[in-house]
């Protein structure tokens, strides 16, 4: 593979216009196929085999034309101080609110009368209208929230209080400049590790390209392809943080080469034989992580990694072939002037580690790995101990969906989410629909079993089809839709009213996703660190360095999900991050920080240990190996993770709460694991192991691929010195 990548490098930088213009003649035609394609006409959300979605397929066979998955609206109305929602002007008002929302698009399949439908709360301050549509949010004209918003701006015209809460009214979530906060700290990173404007450049404006096609082709596919809005923000953040990362991998390497005296040709040639065969497998880890989420087997989510992971794909790409076509363009200005002052006073190699100072000053990459070298089992110990104690939290995880009420209270779902709570109890922000597949008579009893079960506010009699056989019942829990009451209500319907019962509704979808993800948490951990178990073992020929990075992951991503619940869940530090309404973490958070995290986090591990497995098979013994690893690598690896967790966390100033959170938890993640896992734990275990760590038996050696990253053949093939070790060193590396 070096050889084949080195080749590829070699021709890249060579016919750097043609390269250059494939991928700027991809970007435009992406973002031809984005502007001109149609809106995506549904975000639909379906899960298979789950008893709520079986109901609502009940339903649009049974009641044709009903629209059980179409969006809903709340327009909620508060009297003035010392007036009543029943007052005749007042009441006025609402009946007018009725008729325009009525009147006011044919998307509306239904607007219920609050005076009708006994929707005035008991003290009378509060009513509120329930609309439903024919089409879900996605699908909704402008000018059909348009006619929602306006109607409740001229309620308001008339001193009333007019909040509008629902699906209806969902738009694209609003990440506001945390991407822009991100690039610019990712920026400076990048000038302060390599001390030049141009090598600081390349990474942010390949990564932007990127991201560029990447998020251009899911608009232009949303439509066709069923692609809901939070894909392309997923895209975003995952590509820009690969993205700058492959890219700087390879510039460093690059730089490096230059400063070895090598031609800039060779240098680039090297540089994506040797870095760009860590970057192939570490894409690989984060592809398979992503493509796995299919194992979950719910459509959005599936769809989600997909793309996020052709979002990846793309930014490997772009890291194995237009990087060093720029590279081409830059030259030898990839360094920055003194070391390039240096190389011409010189005439001969550098070392760029060494900040231009004294070679006998070690940096301080050098300086930590010997620190580790002298007390690993201190480091060790603190590392683990300090983990788990962030760790501690998750065990008190609750998972559900946020509902409205963990929107910003700027807004107008959550101000009519605490309407309703206030003026008739938090239920009704999340009634349960009921579908009995029954006669009259089997609805009837129905409903008077759920009467009696613990947690229900009110049961609204059943409604049938024209053919008597199937009903509607409507039940409204006394708790909020995303507490654990409310879900335990739900278990209780399905367990004491028959198979013939089905329970469905928003809240219940959120409930059966929620049990979905849990049941699919183990299945997709088993496969995606078995893939990558596989693929670092066919990396680094050991049994022992792939099963410690994949135990130091499951420690990082444990204790990252223990701060997401003492943040989200706690409300420990709340008011930094934003965080308005505390309540149960995203159900898709745990098997998506293992997708996402786990593939990002064997990035570290593969550029930083691959590293010192080639010292390693080069001759130098374990601790030497480990101290040229860290050398060479630990300025870059800690660039990359600052880069990255800026990059995540620009999204924790998002609106929508799960953006937020997601932001959060990445951020967290990479954090721990490259600074304490990686960068702590994985030295000082591998200190300990001593030659044992790059232990392969003999058969296994054999059966094994042989895809050369430390790039052995690669130098043999070029002439250089040391380029293959003898054969006593093969057989230590195998003893």
């Amino acid at each position: 593979m070096a050889t084949f990548l080195y080749k590829l490098g070699r021709f890249a930088f060579r016919r750097r216009h043609l390269v250059t213009l494939l991928w700027v003649a991809l970007l435009a035609l992406a973002g031809v196929g984005a502007a001109s394609a149609p809106a995506a006409t549904s975000s639909s959300f379906s899960m298979p085999g789950t008893e709520a979605q079986k109901a609502f397929d009940l339903l649009e066979k049974r009641f044709p034309g009903g629209s059980a998955d179409g969006a809903t609206a709340r327009v909620v109305f508060k009297a003035p101080d010392g007036q009543k929602m029943t007052d005749p002007a007042n009441k006025a008002r609402v009946d007018k609110a009725v008729a325009d929302l009525r009147a006011g698009s044919d998307q509306v399949a239904g607007v219920t009368d609050p005076y009708a439908a006994q929707a005035v709360s008991r003290d009378g301050g509060t009513a509120y209208i329930h609309v439903t549509y024919k089409a879900n949010g996605m699908e909704l004209t402008d000018a059909t929230r348009d006619a929602l918003t306006e109607t409740g701006e001229e309620a308001r015209d008339g001193g009333l209080t007019v909040e509008i809460g629902g699906d209806a009214l969902q738009a694209m979530p609003e990440t506001g400049t945390g991407e822009v906060i991100g690039v610019v700290v990712a920026g400076i990173v990048l000038v302060i590790t390599f001390g030049s404007l141009v090598a600081a450049g390349l990474p942010l404006l390949t990564a932007i390209i990127g991201v560029g096609i990447g998020v251009s082709s899911i608009t232009a596919l949303a439509s066709v392809l069923d692609l809901g809005s939070t894909t392309g923000t997923l895209a975003t953040m995952i590509g820009l943080a690969v993205g700058i990362d492959y890219a700087l991998f390879i510039v460093s390497r690059y730089r490096a080469e230059l400063a070895e005296g090598r031609e800039p040709e060779d240098a680039a040639g090297r540089a994506v034989g040797t870095a760009g065969s860590a970057v192939v497998f570490a894409g690989l880890t984060v592809v398979i992580a992503l493509v796995g989420l299919a194992v979950v087997n719910i459509p959005m989510l599936t769809k989600m990694g997909v793309a996020a992971a052709g979002t990846v794909a793309i930014a490997v790409l772009i890291a194995l072939t237009f990087i060093p076509a720029l590279l081409g363009y830059a030259g030898r200005r990839i360094l920055g002037r003194k070391a390039r002052k240096a190389i011409a006073d010189r005439g001969a190699a550098v070392d760029l580690n060494k900040d231009g100072a004294d070679e006998e000053k070690a940096n301080a990459g050098t300086r930590w790995a010997r620190f580790v070298l002298r007390r690993p089992v201190t480091v060790l110990l603190v590392g683990v101990v300090g983990l788990g104690a962030l760790a501690v939290p998750a065990a008190s995880l609750e998972m559900g969906l946020p509902d409205d009420g963990a929107q910003p209270t700027s807004t107008t779902q959550r101000r009519a989410y605490d309407l309703l709570s206030d003026g008739f109890g938090p239920g009704f922000n999340g009634p349960l629909m009921v579908v009995v597949d029954g006669d009259r008579a089997a609805a009837g009893k129905a409903a008077d079993t759920i009467k009696g079960l613990d947690g229900v506010a009110a049961v609204v009699p059943p409604t049938s089809n024209k053919a008597g056989d199937t009903a509607i019942i409507t039940v409204v829990p006394k708790d909020r839709p995303s507490s654990t009451a409310t879900e335990d209500l739900v278990h209780d319907i399905r367990d004491k009213t028959g198979d013939d019962v089905l329970v469905t509704g928003q809240t219940a979808m959120n409930i059966d996703f929620s049990q979905k993800m849990n049941d699919a948490l183990l299945p997709y951990l088993a496969l995606v660190v078995g893939l990558a178990f596989l693929l670092l073992m066919v990396v680094f020929r050991s049994v022992l360095v792939p099963l410690k990075a994949a135990l130091g992951f499951l420690l990082s991503v444990v204790a990252a999900l223990g701060a997401v619940v003492a943040v989200f869940q706690w409300g420990w530090l709340g008011s930094v991050f934003g965080v308005e309404q505390t309540g149960p973490i995203m159900s898709m958070m745990p098997i998506f920080m293992v997708g996402v995290v786990f593939g990002l986090a064997m990035d570290y591990e593969v550029f930083l240990v691959t590293r010192m497995r080639e010292a390693y098979v080069h001759g130098e013994r374990p601790g030497e190996a480990i101290v040229t690893g860290f050398r060479h690598g630990a300025r870059v690896v800690t660039a990359a993770a600052v880069i990255m967790i800026a990059v995540f966390a620009g999204f924790i100033g998002a609106s929508e709460q799960m953006v937020k959170m997601i932001g959060f938890g990445l951020a967290a993640a990479v954090l721990f694991d490259a600074f304490v896992v990686r960068m702590a734990i994985v030295p000082a275990v591998l200190a300990l192991l001593g030659h044992k760590a790059w232990w392969l038996p003999r058969w296994l050696d054999r059966v094994l691929p042989n895809v050369d990253v430390e790039g052995e053949s690669l130098r043999k093939e070029l002439g250089d010195e040391g380029g293959r070790p003898d054969e006593p060193e093969r057989e230590l590396v195998r003893a």
